[in-house]
């Protein structure tokens, strides 16, 4: 039997060798954001799985908070039954060189990585919610500032949200929310790609009246009245005015006479606000840790005269944190005995006075924050605060005097509009005025302010505005002259004088700055 041998080489087939198609690499994104300071900046969250030894990392400037919510997206996908695929994840946050922080990321993290199969594009959809271990989605501090401050830029239409958070997200108008329990829910919704808004606008509790076009809501709420305080009738005037037109108000006199009980009931009185106002003053809010009540009330912050100058201005070591100045925007800052507050404390308070802004500075960030404030201020005579009883005799020396009134500097009282002298009380003085009437008048001349056309109240107008509304008829703009000449008032002074008056002038219900107005006017400025 002959076998068939051959040399061992074969042939070459000639058959085609079938190539496996490369499958191109699923590069998912997703829209987050972070603060920088108090403004927010827009963050994409995109991912990748390549072939490699298994591993979760995310690149790209994130804090040890985001570099924790690795084991907490890790604990949430499991207990919801995802495999995590044999592969290198790769997370980024883009752009690299803004440093990111924030639990918010947890949502986005773990949407990319549970679906690395699935291609989408979704573009203007913002994804916010930190993860608890079992995958429920929840709400952090953050988030009211940060999608406050995209919608103020005009970056944000839609998001999707913790359901934990629309008590208070649900204020924030012109955002679609699309608000999720859990991670499997939010899972849900991106394989699907419906994305419809599930929660209904916020409307305010409140009293509201309508100018222009625009809201403005306040609250009938007294909770300590004018009626208690007893005489001092030109120091309530004074205070009226300067609620009226957001004034700033120094008050000097001995201790009891009711500067502090003055203080404290201002805030009841104060001119209503407009939704971004009060949105401004809940971002504050959130900033310092607080929740909001979304009460159409004026914040009153009256820090302590040992207070330091960070906790007063902000700032601390590493982020800077909000201060009692900002927290006090669009409501009073009250600083009751004044000389006692530090020198550095009295004087970088010339700033936010002027400018209405609070600005930190750090070797990794500068922060500006919004400080629209109404500077109260109250302080005694002299250091033992007899100077100006009539029953009891002060031990203080003349030297001692001087050194307690110095301490004010010149440039700072200039950035104060109304000084009243309060006098000793009298067992017949009665309380002839009540909150509600004082508030009544208040709104009137707010209405007036607002029909003329004004952005800004009367203590906080720009000088081209002093120059639009403060009109004032022959007769008062003659008693001004001769102020001027006779008192040698400086500019800011004059612009001041001005503001007052017109703001006795929307009281009084006159069109233009009357001498009567001008007169009272000038009775409120400082006596050197």
């Amino acid at each position: 039997m002959n076998a068939k041998t051959h040399s061992g080489n074969l042939p070459p087939k000639t058959g085609k060798v079938k190539v496996k198609e490369k499958q191109p690499a699923i590069v998912n994104h997703l829209t987050c954001a972070t603060l920088e300071g108090v403004n927010a900046k827009v963050i994409e969250v995109e991912a990748t799985f390549t072939k490699g030894l298994p591993g979760f990392s995310v690149v790209g400037l994130a804090s040890s908070d985001i570099q924790e919510a690795k084991e907490r997206v890790k604990s949430a996908l499991l207990t919801n039954e995802f495999v995590f695929p044999p592969l290198k994840i790769t997370i980024n946050l883009s752009p690299s060189d803004i440093k990111k922080n924030g639990t918010h990321f947890d949502l986005s993290l773990a949407l990319l990585v549970a679906l690395n199969k699935k291609a989408f594009e979704e573009e203007g959809l913002f994804v916010f919610g930190e993860l608890g271990l079992d995958g429920r989605v929840k709400s952090s501090s953050m988030l009211f500032p940060l999608i406050l401050s995209l919608k103020e830029q005009g970056l944000i239409k839609r998001a999707i949200v913790p359901k934990e958070s629309i008590s208070y997200l649900c204020h924030i108008s012109g955002v679609d929310f699309i608000a999720v329990e859990t991670l499997s829910e939010a899972i849900s919704l991106l394989k699907m790609g419906e994305f419809k808004a599930n929660v209904e606008q916020f409307s305010y509790d409140a009293k509201s009246i309508e100018i222009a076009g625009i809201d403005y809501f306040y609250e009938e709420r007294y909770e300590s009245d004018f009626a208690e305080v007893k005489g001092q009738m030109v120091a309530k005037r004074a205070a009226m005015i300067a609620a009226a037109g957001m004034h700033n108000f120094f008050m000097e006199g001995n201790p009891g006479c009711g500067k502090s009980m003055i203080a404290k009931r201002l805030k009841d009185i104060l001119p209503p606000l407009y939704e971004e106002e009060l949105l401004s003053i809940a971002k504050h809010q959130f900033l310092d840790g607080q929740t909001p009540n979304f009460k159409a009330i004026r914040p009153m912050r009256s820090p302590h005269h040992t207070a330091t100058s960070a906790s007063i201005f902000g700032g601390g070591s590493g982020q800077a944190k909000i201060g009692e100045v900002a927290l006090a925007n669009y409501g009073i800052l009250f600083f009751d005995e004044i000389p006692h507050f530090s020198k550095n404390v009295l004087e970088a308070m010339r700033e936010p006075l002027q400018d209405k802004k609070v600005h930190i500075a750090r070797v990794n960030a500068k922060i500006e924050y919004q400080a629209d404030i109404m500077f109260v201020a109250a302080q005694n005579p002299c250091p033992c605060g007899n100077l100006l009883s009539k029953t009891k005799a002060c031990r203080c020396s003349e030297v001692e005097i001087k050194r307690y009134q110095n301490r004010l500097s010149d440039p700072f009282l200039d950035r104060i509009d109304l000084f009243v002298v309060m006098q000793e009380v009298d067992a017949d003085d009665k309380g002839d005025v009540t909150s509600k009437a004082m508030h009544e008048v208040v709104i009137e001349a707010f209405k007036k302010q607002k029909e003329r056309g004004q952005q800004r109240l009367n203590g906080k107008l720009a000088e081209d505005e002093i120059e639009r509304y403060c009109l004032l008829n022959e007769a008062a703009g003659k008693i001004l002259e001769g102020a001027i000449s006779k008192f040698g008032l400086s500019h800011r002074s004059i612009a001041s004088v001005k503001k007052i008056g017109r703001t006795i002038a929307d009281i009084n219900g006159h069109e233009k700055i009357e001498k009567k107005d001008i007169l009272e006017a000038l009775s409120y400025r400082r006596r050197k």
